[in-house]
């Protein structure tokens, strides 16, 4: 009989959820969320067709992380006719310098897990919690945790270092990277789409709410633009990315903003809702008349493409470059934004292929390959899982 995985990703205010069966592929069963956790939660489920198969609203604002992986597990009972889970996947933020893979969770690794909240507090605790309370409620069901920060592990020391008095790198401040589970799948994608040019030098954009670009060559991060925390880098929906440190220093001197205000400005008031004025969502900016929301699409098509450059010297020139996330999926105005400003690297857009969102959006006079390539996370998590736990759970059988 086929695996059962489940799968869990957990953000501040939701929980992202799928179950795939596995059999040498991962085949959807169905997918869903419940959103908005803390002010009116909200359960919604679509089958593999993306079509809804339940749904369900709660009034009660106190359903928190744990409440919410209980109705999780619920529906999912439901949806199985009963069926067991094999394995439960789960997306970890951060995983330090220890965790470089996939990992069965234990006690012991729940406790270095929340050692590890100091490096990413607005995250961390939110991935925990369904792992806590699953390993409470059906402590039989194996779990593995996957971290978004252990693809750029291969990156050379360099790339990971911040010019900062050795013992602060040593404390563990360095660069980390996110999206990496992401990067994986898209890498990955690649290789099955254009074998010959996967282990070339290329560029990943992933471009959504959270947004970040990697440059990798034969498959393997080299450098990324996110860093110490998933603030760093690229514009992004509502966080700065990149910023002169002395603004913060300015910013409490002379508007007496603690750490805790600091925090909220740049992760929850800034990017293209603090430039715009109006909305983090590409899609309403893009429908604004109001002159601030071009300002701050043409400020994250900047960055972008000034961040391009920046690999395209860290990887020694450029091979490729992919799009994905929600914006570099949805959104075909920004792609031909960034390819405009990326001529000097040989890249030329094929327009029509652009508007049609094809797997392949470069012009025939392109020296640049560019690839238009959906991200699944959930799938990379599944796959991790069902090979670690599934694994672990024939060597006992044969024991």
């Amino acid at each position: 009989m086929a695996d059962r995985i489940a799968v869990l990703n957990a953000g501040s205010s939701s929980i992202k959820f799928a179950l795939f069966e596995e059999g040498g592929t991962e085949r959807l069963l169905f997918r869903g969320q419940v959103e908005a956790i803390g002010s009116a939660p909200r359960l919604m489920v679509e089958n593999a067709d993306g079509e809804k198969i339940t749904e369900q609203d709660w009034h009660a604002k106190d359903l928190d992380h744990r409440a919410a992986t209980m109705v999780i597990l619920q529906t999912a009972i439901g949806l199985l006719g009963g069926e067991p889970v094999s394995a439960v996947g789960h997306r970890v933020v951060h995983g330090g310098t220890r965790f470089r893979g996939p990992t069965l969770v234990d006690k012991d690794i729940i406790a270095s897990l929340n050692d590890l909240r100091r490096l990413a507090p607005l995250h961390q605790p939110h991935n925990l919690a369904p792992i806590e309370t699953i390993r409470t409620t059906a402590p039989h069901v194996p779990q593995v945790a996957c971290f978004d920060t252990a693809f750029h592990q291969t990156q050379p020391s360099v790339s990971q270092t911040f010019a900062l008095p050795r013992e602060l790198t040593e404390s563990g401040i360095r660069r980390y990277g996110f999206h990496g589970l992401s990067y994986e799948y898209v890498s990955g994608r690649l290789r099955e789409v254009a074998a010959d040019e996967a282990d070339k030098r290329i560029i990943i954009a992933h471009l959504g709410n959270g947004a970040s670009l990697c440059g990798i060559h034969g498959g393997r991060s080299i450098a990324t633009t996110m860093g110490f925390t998933a603030v760093d880098g690229l514009m992004m929906g509502t966080r700065c990315g990149s910023l002169d440190p002395g603004v913060l220093i300015h910013l409490m001197n002379e508007k007496r903003m603690n750490a805790k205000d600091l925090e909220d400005l740049i992760y929850k008031r800034s990017g293209l809702l603090g430039v715009s004025g109006t909305s983090s969502d590409m899609r309403i900016l893009r429908q604004s008349e109001d002159p601030r929301a071009k300002e701050a699409i043409e400020l994250f098509v900047y960055r972008i493409v000034r961040e391009i450059g920046s690999l395209a010297a860290a990887l020694g020139g450029l091979d490729g470059l992919v799009f994905t996330g929600g914006i570099g999926i949805g959104d075909a105005k920004t792609r031909a934004a960034v390819i405009a400003d990326c001529r000097w690297l040989g890249a030329v857009l094929n327009p029509a292929a652009n508007e049609r969102g094809e797997a392949r959006i470069d012009a025939g006079s392109s020296s640049l390959p560019i690839w238009v390539i959906p991200t699944d996370e959930e799938r990379v998590i599944a796959r991790q899982t069902a090979a670690l736990a599934c694994s672990e759970s024939q060597l006992e059988l044969s024991h």
